[in-house]
């Protein structure tokens, strides 16, 4: 009636167009190569919707995607990201290297900033960054000796020494080999990234990380008198740590289980291949045995 004040409240409506859809992911970078895992659970809230949702995705022979979040938004952004290296190939007839496909997801990623991808990205693979092997042959020809050749290998840095030393040097070859190192970039939903040893992404990150951070990094440990820490694990270390976490995330987590794959990525000659062949159920994914390669191990993981 007129003059009568209205005493309800008012009602706001909304809409959110994002889930969270469980599960874990990480990355371990070792000196040749990386290591990139992930469950294959997918739920909302206590229901299960499948057992089998891969979230780890191979890019190219040198690089592999984990993503994690928001399924749906997930499987769009690597389609996404697989045209654009598809189109990358074709123009440049080769693979992008792992640091510029980081640089591609950042961009991607920011440029939706306002309407993000509802992921965190964890990007492993096979870095080119700076470390070569050069293979110098050369001739050395004298009055006193017959034509002889010499084929050395050893550090680009001793190829910044004098070139007087090479006097009588008829002819100079140099092949310089890149050698690949692992690499793990973490992104954020809106695309901050930054290049690490090893992260962990997902429904168990408050549990895997400092897990990892205790193995990887040797946080809160000391070593032995006359010891230190090694730089990077080997294959054979680092793959028992990463079955070991998820088997752990299972049983603390609703939300992580039924299956886990695990991606190996190992750089040109890695030394870390002998051991991978005996393990049970792994299954190369590259076509040939020269450059980089790429390996997946799966294993059953609790389904209650």
């Amino acid at each position: 009636m007129p003059g009568m004040v209205s005493t309800t409240q008012p009602t706001q409506q909304s809409f959110n167009p994002y889930t969270e859809n469980g599960g874990t992911i990480l990355a371990i970078a070792g000196a040749d190569f990386s290591v990139i895992a992930g469950d294959t659970r997918q739920s909302e809230g206590y229901s299960i919707q499948t057992r089998y949702a891969p979230k780890v995705f191979r890019l190219t022979d040198k690089a592999v995607l984990a993503v994690n979040g928001f399924a749906a938004d997930g499987n769009m952004f690597v389609k996404k990201v697989r045209q654009r290296l598809e189109w990358y190939r074709h123009a440049h007839a080769k693979d992008m290297p792992i640091r510029a496909i980081a640089r591609l997801i950042q961009t991607m990623l920011y440029a939706r900033r306002f309407f993000p991808y509802y992921v965190y990205n964890i990007l492993g693979g096979i870095e080119e960054d700076g470390a070569f092997v050069s293979h110098l042959t050369y001739a050395i020809q004298s009055a006193d000796w017959p034509p002889l050749t010499y084929r050395l290998t050893h550090a680009i840095l001793l190829l910044s020494t004098s070139v007087n030393w090479f006097k009588q040097v008829t002819k100079v070859a140099l092949l310089l080999i890149p050698l690949g190192t692992g690499a793990v970039y973490s992104f954020d939903p809106v695309g901050s990234y930054e290049r690490e040893a090893c992260r962990a992404a997902g429904a168990a990150q408050s549990l895997v990380q400092p897990f990892l951070d205790n193995q990887i990094y040797f946080k809160n440990q000391t070593p032995a008198p006359g010891t230190s820490f090694p730089k990077h694990l080997p294959l054979s270390t680092v793959l028992p740590l990463v079955i070991d976490s998820f088997t752990s995330a299972t049983e603390r987590h609703i939300e992580v289980g039924d299956g886990l794959e695990i991606y190996v990525v190992l750089a040109k000659g890695s030394t870390s291949l002998q051991g991978l062949q005996s393990i049970r159920g792994i299954q190369e994914l590259t076509a040939t045995s020269e450059g980089e390669r790429v390996f997946i191990i799966r294993r059953d993981l609790k389904k209650d």
